[in-house]
């Protein structure tokens, strides 16, 4: 099995999701204070935008390799 169709797939998949969702967010965890054995840690979110031009181009680009790698009948 060829290894286009799949990447085309899997394409479409990751720029409907990324038009779906729009960005994530992940949370990383910081010392606040840390006075000998006591520390304090602060959990802090971070959001990570994806701009919607990254998902059309994301469902282009596997349009186009499934219309490329069909075989010409």
């Amino acid at each position: 099995m060829k290894s286009s169709p799949i990447l085309a797939v899997v394409l479409i998949i990751l720029g409907v999701t990324a038009l779906a969702y729009q960005g994530f967010t992940y949370t990383t965890r910081e010392k606040a204070v840390d006075l000998g054995p006591i520390q304090i840690t602060a959990e802090k979110t971070h959001d990570v935008p994806l701009p919607p031009i990254i998902g059309a181009i994301a469902i282009v680009g596997g349009i186009i390799l499934l219309v490329v790698g069909r075989p010409k009948a």
